[in-house]
């Protein structure tokens, strides 16, 4: 059909799609720009609210964990309830509790709200990802829908960093969370106008399965906690061991729970007997202990060591954010030609590369010489790794489980950031702490900072060798297509 006979109904269509894949990339961009919009905000945080040097990751990880714990009630809250409904909600909460965060007081004001906001993202992602994957048709349409919402999700990561320093600088670090107010509200309403309302079963069970994402969430809290805790009572402690046991015992409840006591499972155990869902899984928690790592050591690289202002670490990070706009984009179209397992693979090895160079700082080092480079083929390898992963764990999914899926890579990535930060936060200050006795305070934290980059890298590179192993045989479309011909 060409544009000059297509009907006012199909021009009626593809202007509903273009509309909501602009809601859903604005939502995306939003949910990870706050993610890495409070790195550069850390030290002026750290001293109008009084946090300690190993509380503050908590602005941070309270955000991801309650992200990453109720992602997969968000995906199933969006099947059930309806993906618009969900969607709309989701945004509204997440704009009051960004308020409650602009005017916190106190550090525990403002580690509480950043849990509020994690649980609004918690529904609005999956929410997101699951109306695209029903919206746009399996292959090139939703590859590409896919591409452009992944691309926006890299850049909210990257962005995060040059707005947090500009808000940062010349307002307040209170104005990194209050922006967020009306954007959420015009996007909700938005989607309320524009997404389409999806049908409900009127036989499905609206069990959410509360007490499984409670289950699932205080066992990572602890288990964070219990590695944060190590900085100060050691990894052989009793109290460490004690609260390390009680996250991982919160952890299996939760599988038993999933696998024998609930009626409508949170996470049906039945889904990681697919391949590839359970692999890309695997591989986007790699990539999450990587890549959120990177963006908070190198924001305190560049502000507590090499001295920049907020705005100029702000404006470091512009390389890497059009870096990932074009990988991002160009992943989309390599998946389609040589599969998703063979471009995650590549991008895994990138981020590896890129962090282990970022593991040779120096404290009397320059951002041209030692940050630059490695920094652009760090943002490189997550262009090209966060399309392909996204496609290969929604691939070959029925609908009815699409806000599952997209809950579960979503969850994997946030926990794979909260216990990858929390493990190379605590790995940088035993490091400072050791370094001080024989090196200045920007050498000691230099000293950190590289210790934490290089296991970043190793993070990266099991990614890397899960994606060559398990993921290598995912064939591309147009491979597929060739091979049906030929057996027909």
């Amino acid at each position: 059909m060409t544009p000059a006979s297509a009907s006012p109904s199909d021009a009626t269509a593809a202007r509903a799609k273009t509309l909501t894949l602009v809601l859903c990339c604005l939502a995306q961009f939003m949910v990870i720009l706050d993610v890495s919009i409070v790195n550069v905000a850390l030290p002026s945080i750290r001293a109008d609210l009084d946090f300690s040097a190993t509380g503050l990751q908590w602005v941070v990880n309270a955000y991801t964990l309650a992200f990453g714990g109720f992602l997969l009630l968000g995906g199933r809250a969006a099947d059930l309830l309806g993906r618009r409904e969900v969607f709309a909600g989701g945004l509204l909460l997440f704009g009051f509790a960004s308020l409650l965060g602009g005017i916190a007081q106190s550090d525990g004001q403002l580690i509480a709200a950043r849990a509020a906001q994690g649980l609004g993202g918690a529904v609005v992602a999956p929410a997101t990802l699951s109306i695209l994957t029903t919206t746009f048709t399996e292959g090139r349409e939703r590859n590409r829908a896919l591409g452009l919402w992944g691309a926006m999700g890299g850049v909210g990561g990257a962005t995060g960093a040059l707005l947090g320093g500009i808000l940062t600088q010349t307002l307040s670090w209170r104005w990194i969370l209050l922006i967020n107010v009306p954007i959420g509200i015009a996007v909700a309403l938005g989607a309320l106008a524009v997404v389409p309302r999806t049908k409900r079963d009127g036989a499905a069970r609206r069990s959410f399965d509360l007490a499984g994402a409670l289950t699932v969430t205080a066992g990572l809290v602890v288990l964070t906690y219990g590695i944060v805790e190590t900085d100060v009572h050691g990894w052989g402690s009793g109290r460490t061991l004690v609260t390390l046991a009680l996250g991982l015992a919160l952890l299996a409840t939760f599988a038993f729970m999933e696998g024998a006591l609930a009626d409508q499972p949170l996470v049906p155990l039945r889904i990681f007997r697919n391949r590839t869902v359970t692999a890309a899984n695997l591989v986007v928690f790699c990539m999450g202990a990587a890549a959120f790592a990177m963006w908070y050591f190198l924001s305190l690289y560049l502000q507590q060591v090499l001295g920049d202002d907020p705005i100029e670490a702000g404006l470091s990070f512009l390389p890497m954010t059009a870096t990932i706009v074009v990988t991002s984009q160009l992943a989309s179209r390599l998946t389609g030609k040589l599969g998703a397992g063979a471009v995650l693979a590549g991008g895994m090895v990138l981020i590896a590369l890129g962090m282990a160079g970022l593991s040779r700082v120096s404290a009397d080092g320059s951002y041209w010489a030692e940050v630059l480079v490695p920094s652009v083929i760090t943002a490189g390898g997550i262009g090209f790794s966060f399309v392909p992963v996204t496609i290969a764990a929604t691939a070959g999914v029925k609908g009815s489980e699409a806000g599952l899926a997209s809950g579960l890579v979503n969850t994997f990535r946030q926990v794979g950031g909260s216990i990858g930060l929390a493990l190379l936060a605590t790995i940088a200050t035993q490091k400072t702490a050791d370094a001080l006795g024989s090196h200045g305070p920007a050498a000691a934290l230099t000293e950190g900072f590289r210790a934490a980059f290089l296991v970043g890298a190793g993070f990266a590179a099991v990614g890397a060798i899960l994606s060559a192993t398990l993921l290598w045989r995912i064939t591309s479309p147009r491979r597929a297509m060739a091979a049906k011909r030929e057996t027909a």
